[in-house]
């Protein structure tokens, strides 16, 4: 940096940068911030949607811990009741952000799923904690699995009807990709339904579908009502997958851009007190099974969030890859591979017509160094790559190198 960027460090100057949470950042960061003016967050009040699973945790846990305003700002959760209507809410600037599905922004961002507009994800806010489970009424007829499953519906030429909660989000991947791999073409062979997730028990109660895929605690919900089974968990599917990110659209970050490196600050931190130790956990459960927020019992949420799992046929185990917030950092960086992967599939499933250019679209829409500003107030380590790789439970390894070969591979797509 020249001598004409670096500023003055008058004591006024110190204190506002205090005030405001930079002073922990690097030296040349911060010094490129204050070259660009006060890093005061423009908007100081922003509300973010929310739909009440248990990983809306670090949103609610920023606000109502009072987090976020050690950022600057003040963060009002806004309990919604669908990803269409978060979606439609983030697109027409009713919500500011929002605790939403990773493929529901990519899908917006290239105009599927709903309106065409740029869209951004500031950071991952958990990893792993979502199941599939099928009803009862499978499980008699011996479908437990997704083996057996197969085997179920290959003997029974009836219409099986499966839900997930959002046409390109995370919950529909989990789910085509499971039964795919276990020579079930969730497409061609199985009607599939949309549900919003507090919803999805419901449903299934009264017998509008065979299975769902969801977020925590409406798994283990369905266990504890005695309606259905965990058939295969999230993790088991891909251990420390992505899930749910902080979305926003682009003309909001480029609007707002101290606003947005304040939120993600915020609730990364909130990320960071939740996955401290059990006492936090608990905590947090009890915060969130209120009826403004989740509004199930403590009990729902509080047994799988600390990896305590029973599978409503008498197999109970303690799971080390329960739902993270943090992690260290891993957790919540956003990972360039990460959203690509989504495009993969929605490509493998006839989503996307054409391959994309899935680098350019996921340098496009994760916010790399909005999040690298953000973790540095927050005192937290960055990964030196912004790509991972991952081996899938059907042995497939996904580390974004070949992204077209990738998506193109699948025995079974669309």
């Amino acid at each position: 940096m020249t001598d004409a960027l670096k500023p003055t460090l008058s004591r006024r100057r110190v204190l506002q940068a205090a005030a405001a949470g930079v002073v922990g950042l690097d030296p040349a960061l911060r010094a490129a911030v204050w070259a660009q003016g006060s890093d005061k967050p423009e908007k100081e009040e922003v509300k973010i949607g929310f739909i009440p699973l248990t990983d809306c945790a670090s949103v609610v846990m920023a606000s109502v811990l009072g987090i976020d305003k050690k950022y600057g700002v003040k963060i009002v959760p806004s309990k919604e009741a669908s990803w269409a209507g978060v979606r439609d809410k983030l697109v027409n600037g009713e919500l500011d952000f929002a605790h939403v599905l990773y493929g529901l922004v990519y899908g917006v961002h290239l105009g599927i799923g709903g309106p065409k507009k740029d869209m951004a994800v500031l950071m991952t806010l958990n990893n792993n904690g979502q199941a599939i489970t099928l009803s009862k009424k499978l499980a008699d007829k011996g479908a437990v699995d997704g083996a057996s499953l197969a085997k179920v519906m290959g003997k029974e030429k009836a219409e099986y009807t499966f839900a997930q909660t959002f046409p390109t989000g995370t919950h529909a991947m989990w789910l085509y990709y499971w039964m795919a791999a276990n020579g079930i073409n969730p497409l061609k062979d199985a009607k599939v339904i949309t549900v919003p997730p507090p919803q999805m028990v419901a449903n299934m109660r009264v017998g509008n579908m065979d299975g769902f895929c969801v977020g925590e605690p409406w798994g283990q919900r369905a266990i504890m009502d005695g309606i259905g089974i965990t058939a295969i968990t999230s993790q088991d599917i891909w251990k420390d997958h992505p899930e749910k990110v902080l979305g926003t659209t682009g003309d909001f970050v480029k609007k707002y851009p101290n606003t947005a490196r304040a939120v993600t600050a915020a609730i990364l931190e909130a990320g960071k007190w939740i996955d401290a130790g059990l006492q936090n956990k608990n905590k947090m459960a009890e915060t969130i099974a209120d009826k403004s927020y989740v509004n199930t019992s403590v009990d729902a949420i509080n047994q799988r969030i600390l990896g305590r799992y029973t599978n409503g046929l008498g197999k109970n185990w303690d799971d080390p890859n329960y739902m993270k917030f943090y992690a260290d950092g891993a957790v919540s960086y956003p990972y360039l591979s990460d959203g690509m992967w989504f495009l993969t599939q929605h490509k493998r499933w006839g989503l996307l017509k054409e391959h994309p250019d899935y680098l350019q679209v996921a340098t496009q829409i994760n916010q790399i160094d909005i999040y690298k500003q953000a973790a540095a107030a927050a005192k937290t380590p960055v990964p030196k790559e912004t790509m991972r790789s991952s081996k899938l439970f059907d042995g497939v390894v996904w580390d974004g190198k070949n992204p077209k070969q990738y998506a193109d591979s699948f025995k079974v797509h669309a």
